[in-house]
C-alpha cells in the first residue's frame, strides 16, 4: 500500500522540474478562485474603475498567489516542492511588499484618502503572515479565519477600492457579495481539509460499502477523494465565472 505522501499533494499538483514546482506552489485553481472575489466586490460598486480593479487583482495575486503560498510551503513543505527556503522567503517578502505598495497607491489614487482601503492593508498583512505561519499559537489558522480572510476580505477590498458612493442598496449589495465569498470559501475549506488528509497524511484506505440491495463496493482513497475534489473543481471554475458575469453586467 502507498506510504503517506506518495500520492500527489493536490489534484492540480505537477511533478517534474522547476516549472512544475512553481505551478504547484501557485495553486492555480484556488488562486484564480480567490482573485475572482476581488472582481465580484468591484462589480458591486455603482461604477467600476478598471485601473483600480486591475491593481486590486494584482495586489491579491502577490499577497495570496505568491506570498501566502510561499509562507505556507515553508511550514512543513506540504506541497513537497524543491524550491529552497531562501527563495520562498524572498518571494514572500517581495510579493507582500509589492501588494502593500499597490494598496498604498490605491489609498491616494483619487486624490483623497480612501480610509477603508488604508485599514485593509495592515489587516491583510496580519492575515497572510499570521494564518500561513500559524502565529499566535495557531489562533488564526482556522476555518473561520480562512472563510473571512480568503473569501470575505477580498470581496470587501475589491468593493472599497472602487471608492463607491455608499447608499443603502449599494452597501447591501457589497455585504451580500462579501457573505457569498465567506460561504464559498468556507465550503472550500471544509472540502479541501479532508482531501489534504487523504492525499498527504494517509498511508492506506481499505474497506467496503454494502448497499441496501446487498451489492458490495470496495472503498479506497480514490473513492473518498472523488466527491471532495469533484466539488472543489466545480467551485474553482463556477465562482470565477459568476464574478466575471457580474463584472460584464456593469461594463
Amino acid at each position: 500500500m502507498a506510504e503517506p505522501g506518495t500520492a500527489a499533494p493536490a489534484f492540480y499538483a505537477l511533478r517534474g522540474g522547476r516549472a512544475a514546482d512553481w505551478w504547484t506552489l501557485l495553486h492555480p485553481p484556488y488562486t484564480v478562485w480567490h482573485l475572482s472575489y476581488v472582481v465580484l466586490g468591484a462589480a458591486m460598486a455603482p461604477t467600476v474603475d478598471l485601473v483600480a480593479l486591475v491593481a486590486g487583482v494584482l495586489a491579491f495575486f502577490l499577497a495570496v498567489g505568491l506570498a501566502a503560498h510561499a509562507l505556507d510551503e515553508l511550514e512543513g513543505r506540504p506541497l513537497r516542492t524543491r524550491i529552497t527556503d531562501r527563495t520562498l522567503r524572498v518571494v514572500a517578502a517581495l510579493a507582500l511588499g509589492g501588494a502593500c505598495l499597490l494598496g498604498i497607491v490605491g489609498v491616494f489614487f483619487r486624490g483623497q484618502v480612501n480610509w477603508p482601503l488604508a485599514i485593509a492593508i495592515p489587516v491583510g498583512v496580519v492575515l497572510v503572515v499570521g494564518y500561513n505561519l500559524e502565529l499566535f499559537g495557531g489562533r488564526l489558522h482556522t476555518d473561520g479565519t480562512f472563510a473571512w480572510g480568503w473569501g470575505g476580505f477580498p470581496v470587501a477590498v475589491g468593493f472599497v477600492a472602487q471608492s463607491p458612493e455608499v447608499t443603502w442598496s449599494v452597501l447591501a449589495a457589497g455585504v451580500a457579495a462579501t457573505l457569498a465569498g465567506v460561504g464559498t470559501s468556507y465550503a472550500q475549506r471544509r472540502l479541501s481539509t479532508p482531501a489534504r488528509e487523504l492525499r498527504r497524511r494517509t498511508a492506506e484506505v481499505s474497506g467496503t460499502v454494502t448497499r441496501a440491495d446487498g451489492h458490495v463496493e470496495p472503498l479506497d482513497r480514490t473513492v473518498l477523494l472523488s466527491p471532495l475534489e469533484g466539488a472543489l473543481r466545480a467551485l474553482s471554475w463556477s465562482v470565477p465565472v459568476v464574478a466575471l458575469a457580474a463584472l460584464l453586467a456593469r461594463l
